[in-house]
């Protein structure tokens, strides 16, 4: 919905001062009018293709050239709109002191906005489409045992397997995982976006992530929008154990180490089960160091209270770009992006190593592969 009421708002205010305002006939104004709703409103208009809004199954090409412009138009409109605000605090302080100045000619402005508008565009698609880098990061643990001091974990979380972030970065991502011969491999939730048939030859590589005690993955809000128990059955396929409401014990050293996961709260929708710590973790040994999978970190305060030593989340995209920060922190009880104490525990909350396809565009917040080493007190 947010997206929707930008998208309109984008498209009035551009049409009012920048397409109108041109020097051209009626007939342009009108062509450059239907091109300029037809690319700001496309999220709107996915809802006409297969795949609908959440995974357009367009040709990577359209895709990419339609999400390219609607980057732009969004810069233009941020851009626009603060030389608006700025010249008409020029006027003010211009009549203040009893004159006006004009820098530029409107055309010229225009032009000048363009190109602005343009680099964040390119630079934010680029990123966004990158193959993530690996972030290696250390977790300080007092209650972890001795024997899994130097344990490392790797987190991927919001890979948003799509037409557009497709089969050729899957395959690059699964390759850099393996270069860090991991411990655990664990996938933190929307993994991929569109129905299992469409997605299968794209999600393939995710087959040959490697090791050393396995692969593990909880469920993200975008695996239930397309046929979940078909996706979980693929998943399966792969090698990758899902848990949902479920954990795993590994013997590590000697020690145990209890690896749950929870389902994503959209699950109600379905008629499936919601996210249940308590199920989660029934059975497990007491006393036994605990890792909690869990797609969004708005828990984590309930998941610390009934004895999770580390949660790993993802989910925020990390605010995606600088500028949406703190809206996204406010949707998501105050987490965005790295590590939090809550009570005992320890969060992450991973900025993520893809985007929903629709808006894949990255400015300030890079997407990561986060390797996790382990470490005692």
């Amino acid at each position: 919905m947010f997206i929707q009421l930008l998208a309109l708002l984008v498209f009035f205010y551009l049409l009012c001062r920048v397409v109108l305002p041109l020097p051209v006939n009626g007939y342009l104004k009108a062509a450059a009018g239907a091109l300029l709703f037809a690319f700001s409103q496309q999220h709107f208009l996915y809802r006409y293709v297969p795949g609908g809004m959440v995974s357009p199954e367009l040709p990577f090409p359209a895709l990419l050239l339609s999400t390219g412009i609607f980057a732009f138009l969004l810069f233009l409109f941020l851009m626009t709109l603060c030389r608006d605000v700025a010249a008409a605090a020029r006027r003010l302080s211009g009549r203040l002191r009893g004159r006006t100045r004009a820098v530029f000619s409107p055309g010229r402005r225009q032009a000048i906005m363009a190109c602005l508008a343009a680099v964040p565009a390119v630079y934010g698609l680029r990123g966004g489409l990158a193959v993530p880098g690996v972030r290696r990061l250390e977790a300080r643990l007092p209650a972890l045992p001795g024997a899994l001091d130097g344990l490392m974990l790797v987190q991927i979380s919001d890979l948003h397997v799509s037409r557009l972030l497709h089969g050729p970065r899957v395959r690059a991502l699964v390759e850099k995982v393996n270069a860090l011969k991991p411990d655990l491999v664990v996938l933190t939730g929307d993994i991929v976006d569109g129905f299992p048939d469409r997605r299968a030859d794209s999600v393939a590589p995710l087959r040959d992530l490697r090791a050393r005690y396995g692969v593990f993955a909880c469920a993200g809000n975008h695996e239930y929008y397309a046929n979940f128990r078909a996706w979980m059955r693929a998943f399966q396929s792969l090698g990758v154990t899902m848990l949902l409401n479920s954990h795993s014990r590994l013997s590590i050293g000697g020690e145990n180490i209890v690896l749950a996961g929870v389902t994503d709260i959209v699950a109600g929708r379905y008629g499936l089960p919601p996210p249940d710590v308590s199920a989660a973790l029934d059975g497990a040994p007491p006393g036994a160091f605990t890792v909690l999978l869990e797609h969004r970190p708005v828990n984590a305060a309930a998941n610390a209270a009934a004895g999770v030593h580390l949660q790993l989340s993802g989910h925020t995209h990390g605010g995606q770009i600088l500028g949406l920060t703190k809206l996204v922190t406010a949707y998501n009880d105050g987490y965005l992006y790295g590590w939090y104490r809550i009570a005992g525990m320890r969060l992450y909350v991973s900025s993520g190593a893809g985007l929903w396809g629709a808006f894949p565009v990255r400015l300030g917040v890079p997407s990561e592969i986060a390797a996790l080493t382990l470490r005692g007190a």
